[in-house]
């Protein structure tokens, strides 16, 4: 993979000599892929130069991809100016994060409107399709593209790009979720942690990187990193080359020298193995395949194009008592992105939650002496004890100690302004409505269900053949809970169940049912980080599924009627001799099914 970058300045294009070595123009890199997939990340006002240099390169006409962090001016102010627009014969494909009330299209075509700007956005003459996306997966030619929602005052997605045996993360505009400077001993804070992951074993991660710590005090919101939490998240993760970049328009090019030139040498002192420079317009890097790290992804996962507005009109929020200035600014946030709130006084005010108007996301003070027992309240309103209703708590700082604690809270960090808190509002919203997928339905599915009619033998009793496989399994690959699980039409039934006392539960929560669509073993190493499954109440719940492995059970005429499965409360993953393993049980299991109904032993 081939990385160049054409903009790497902040907030502001800043052209000047002492801007010269590491460059004045806003945000824009430009990937190939090894097989030629052309991708540019961000369109500020370095997409200039990189559009003249694309028209005039020998292969045309050019099919290009166009993805963009978000849409602050400094991120997407060369889109007027990009000369490969305006080519008739050429292809663009452009992604950017999801509004909740406008598309990428409207927005874009805001910056050119007749107030603005002389030509409009008919202008373009390249034929264009645009994608509106959310936190998941997509992929652009042999590029597989994994978008993450980063912390800042506009809605955000990082991007990471994996092809050809390399990765790359583009993070930029984050801030760290938690504002207190100090790490956890294990070098991230619990806040932080879903931005590490993202991060992990990357290749190269090109980084927000506009303040140093001394700088954030009064810097804080505005939605930006410091130069010390890049290089020590990428440091804790894995991350074999950091590139720093968005730098503040302010600094000059010595300024610049000298953070790398600090960085670099704490970092040889110390003997860590991350490189770490400074992005450079014009500086080119080659990524080669490094060894494997390990880091492994369901085939299947929740796909970032996903269409989401059904499930928005349905959200809701309830907001617990805190002081009418921070009130103020939450109902504003959320009457901006026409969302329904509903404000509780006590936890008297609050009940009963009919079924049909329980919230979809609950925000408390944690001042407030009746947080706990609303957030408890609440939750055990729920008619399915499985679900899990997301909280945020409002605090003067992050506290662990909590007695929120126990409901797993995000945290929204006083002070903050109301487009602070829209911006955390959508990412919430998006993510809690996108984060659990039922699985679709397969396309032989009427000809599946009666395959499995025909076996007659759902809803039959215990058999101690299927009884040995399973308790094999538990002990081979010491996980908690084992099953044959069969797919019937509106659930998931258990022949045989090591480690859980339920017979059955409903298929749109069912693994299993994403399983029946493969045709090799489903892993998913760890659930809360799978957009299909971290919000899944089998999750977040009882019995709080981290690890899966499912291997699909066919019979003779190739239908997939359920799955021998494996779960474990905590994250692992099996090397190619498990896998073997589980395909060899799973093949007993196939046979027994196959042999049809027998007496049964309880």
């Amino acid at each position: 993979m081939i990385v160049r970058f054409w903009g790497t300045r902040g907030s502001l294009a800043k052209a000047g000599p002492e801007t010269v070595r590491y460059g004045g123009n806003t945000s824009c890199v430009e990937v190939r892929s090894a097989a030629g997939t052309l991708i540019v990340i961000d369109c500020g006002t370095g997409a200039h130069g990189l559009g003249q240099a694309l028209v005039q390169e020998p292969i045309q006409p050019i099919h290009g991809h166009l993805l963009i962090s978000h849409t602050h001016w400094d991120h997407i102010q060369g889109i007027p100016f990009f000369a490969p627009l305006f080519v008739p014969e050429n292809e663009w494909d452009i992604y950017a994060p999801r509004s909740l009330s406008q598309s990428i299209r409207d927005t874009l075509a805001g910056q050119m409107q007749y107030t603005y700007f002389p030509v409009t956005i008919e202008a373009l003459g390249a034929k264009i399709r645009y994608h509106d996306l959310v936190e998941g997966v997509f992929k652009v030619g042999d590029v597989t593209v994994r978008a993450h929602y980063l912390n800042h005052p506009a809605l955000t997605l990082g991007y990471r790009l994996e092809a050809g045996g390399v990765s790359m993360v583009y993070a930029c505009d984050h801030e760290p979720c938690c504002r207190q400077p100090s790490l956890d001993k294990n070098g991230i804070n619990e806040q932080d942690q879903q931005h590490a992951e993202f991060l992990r074993g990357a290749d190269l991660v090109i980084h927000d990187a506009q303040y140093t710590a001394s700088e954030y005090a009064g810097k804080i919101g505005w939605g930006h990193s410091t130069v010390e939490y890049a290089v020590e998240i990428c440091n804790a993760v894995g991350v074999r080359q950091l590139a720093l970049t968005h730098h503040d328009p302010a600094r000059v090019d010595e300024e610049i020298d000298q953070i790398v030139s600090s960085v670099s040498s704490r970092l040889s002192s110390t003997g860590e193995p991350l490189q770490v420079f400074a992005a450079a317009e014009g500086k080119t890097i080659e990524l080669l395949p490094a060894p494997a790290t390990g880091i492994t992804h369901g085939s299947k996962e929740f796909s970032a194009t996903t269409p989401v507005t059904p499930a928005i009109w349905d959200y809701s929020i309830l907001l617990g008592a805190m002081d009418t200035q921070t009130a103020e600014v939450i109902r504003s946030a959320a009457a901006a992105e026409n969302v329904r709130l509903r404000a509780a006084s006590d936890t008297q005010a609050i009940l009963p939650i009919p079924a049909k108007d329980r919230p979809s996301l609950l925000i408390v003070d944690e001042q407030s002496a009746a947080a706990v027992e609303l957030c408890r309240r609440v939750r055990e309103s729920s008619n399915d004890a499985t679900t899990q209703i997301p909280v945020v708590v409002v605090a003067d700082r992050e506290n662990p100690a909590s007695g929120l604690a126990e409901f797993d809270p995000d945290w929204l960090i006083r002070p903050f302004s109301q487009q602070y808190a829209r911006t955390r509002l959508r990412a919430w919203i998006l993510r809690t409505t996108c984060r659990w997928i039922p699985a679709p339905m397969p396309e032989n599915e009427t000809q599946r269900q009666a395959a499995l009619n025909q076996l007659g033998i759902l809803d039959t009793g215990q058999e101690e053949r299927f009884d040995r496989i399973t308790r094999i399994a538990s002990e081979a690959f010491e996980v908690p809970i084992s099953m044959v699980s069969l797919v019937d039409r509106d659930r998931q039934w258990f022949k045989s169940c090591v480690g859980l006392d339920v017979k059955e539960t409903p298929r749109d929560m069912a693994f299993c049912a994403h399983a029946i669509l493969e045709n090799e073993v489903l892993v998913v190493p760890d659930a809360l980080l799978d957009p299909r499954f971290a919000d899944n109440p089998l999750v977040t719940g009882d019995p709080h599924v981290r690890f899966y492995a499912g291997y699909p059970l066919q019979l003779a005429d190739g239908h997939c009627i359920g799955t021998l499965c494996l779960i474990d409360t905590r994250p692992r993953q099996l090397d190619d001799g498990k896998i073997n393993m589980l395909r060899d049980l799973g093949h007993l299991a196939e046979t027994e099914l196959s042999s049809g109904p027998r007496q049964a032993t309880a």
